[in-house]
């Protein structure tokens, strides 16, 4: 490589990347950040928590299928991480807790990716935008840079001693979410930036990279059904959060999830179900107390039904259980099965009984008239299959950690974000923490220099 050669290449500009580029900025290293949108920043933009479990434990009893190592790098990482964004300036307010089970921060998410572009260019690096990377330069096996193509169709080689896929995941085609997801989900809506469509993983692999488990999943929330998400604001206004309180019939008619698990995790469920659609069921207790209230502390509740109404959901208010019976045949759903399925839930939940499928945390009866109803459907956020790496963020040229299989680092060649697998297997402990952890992972290996003999 030659002398003009930098620390790290970073390909993609959201929370992973930029995280990694800032670092490497501070430390005095040499870093080219490349972003294929013509702004920085990514799905990261819409997003306000950095969270994640608090502890080793707690992580690998919500999440027992993912790769333990990562699990504890996360963990271990997440409050040098939070102290370098509060390191920049950027507010990280007091903790509280998420999801049940985690514990994280409300951050501006904004002005933190804002600070690091300008810590890197401030540094005399480079940002380059709308920039696409067309191919991985390798020799003798090792990746050594990207030949990219600016905004004026121009080609230009980028030499870097580490390169850093940092791109966002596939959740942007459609092809992909139907091969590595669930058929199905390449009619899904995408509640993210439009630009993470794979180009990570695909460069990652002609370099010899492994692939994440086909199964394990994605990100994202149930949203009203048939509601255009192209407004950003709408994937915060429109999550029907309050589904782990409420009930969810698919188009049989049936209850196929425990709700209380976390609506998360209901949507990867319910994109199994015939036609992955469903009808998220309420009561007046639970419209008052999470449907029109604050899901997370510090963030004001809202009306979520009436916020659905106005946008045009498929919803309806059930002055009683026998409205069910008379819901409108072009819905789709046997309304006398799902009204004697609410019976008999009721029934199980008043006497103390298990119904089927269980309900673990919230198992009161929902027998408070009226009924608030909603058509729901999986919306994808991010997905978690992607190429496998180790704590250091090096990526591995098979399914699992260094050493295991055979599993070796791919020489040279870095990833974080939704571009790394195997953190999360069908299960979720945020977003934003990961990418920052082994952003800031893989700015450390950079920074460390050249790749020992342990990389080859």
């Amino acid at each position: 490589m030659g002398a003009d050669t930098v620390d790290l290449l970073v390909i993609g500009g959201g929370m992973a990347g930029l995280s990694a580029a800032a670092r490497v900025a501070a430390g005095g290293g040499s870093v080219v950040l490349v972003e294929k949108a013509e702004r920085v920043g990514g799905s990261a933009r819409f997003a306000g928590f950095l969270w994640t479990a608090p502890t080793v434990e707690e992580l690998r009893r919500v999440n027992p299928d993912g790769d333990p190592e990562l699990a504890a790098a996360l963990v271990d990482g997440f409050a040098d991480g939070v102290a370098w964004v509060r390191s920049l300036g950027v507010e990280c307010r007091p903790p509280v807790p998420v999801l049940g089970f985690g514990r994280g921060h409300q951050v501006d998410t904004n002005h933190y990716l804002d600070t690091c572009e300008r810590l890197v260019r401030d540094r005399g690096q480079e940002v380059l935008t709308g920039t696409w990377t067309r191919t991985l330069l390798t020799e003798n096996g090792r990746v050594t840079g990207a030949e990219c193509l600016l905004p004026d169709g121009s080609a230009r080689r980028i030499e870097g001693t580490w390169t850093l896929l940092a791109t966002g995941g596939f959740q942007g085609d459609p092809e992909l979410r139907a091969q590595h997801l669930h058929p199905q989900a390449a009619d899904v809506a995408l509640r993210a930036n439009p630009h993470s469509r794979g180009d990570g993983l695909a460069l990652g692999r002609t370099a010899g990279a492994g692939f994440g488990a086909k199964d394990a999943g994605f990100y994202g929330h149930l949203m009203p059904a048939g509601v255009s998400l192209a407004d950003p604001a709408r994937f915060v206004d429109l999550a029907l959060y309050y589904s782990e309180h409420a009930l969810l019939f698919d188009t049989t008619g049936e209850r196929f999830a425990d709700e209380t698990a976390g609506d998360h995790l209901t949507a990867m469920a319910l994109l199994d179900r015939p036609q992955a659609r469903g009808l998220l069921v309420a009561d007046a207790r639970v419209h008052r107390e999470w449907i029109s209230a604050s899901y997370v502390q510090g963030i004001p509740g809202v009306d979520k039904f009436q916020l659905c109404h106005r946008a045009g959901a498929r919803c309806a208010v059930a002055e009683d259980l026998e409205d069910f019976a008379s819901m409108p045949e072009e819905w789709g759903y046997p309304g006398a099965v799902i009204r004697d399925r609410i019976r008999e839930f009721n029934a199980a939940a008043a006497s103390g009984g298990s119904p089927v499928p269980g309900r673990l945390l919230d198992s009161r009866p929902l027998d408070e008239p009226p009924f608030y109803v909603i058509e729901a459907a999986p919306a994808v956020t991010f997905t978690f299959g992607g190429l496998p790496i180790d704590p250091a963020a090096r990526v591995l040229s098979g399914p699992g950690s260094a050493g295991a299989d055979g599993c070796r680092p791919v020489p040279g060649l870095l990833a974080a974000g939704a571009d790394a697998g195997g953190l999360y297997r069908r299960a979720y402990a945020g977003g934003l923490a990961p990418a920052l952890v082994f952003g800031l992972a893989a700015a450390r290996t950079a920074l460390a220099g050249q790749p020992t003999a342990d990389d080859h």
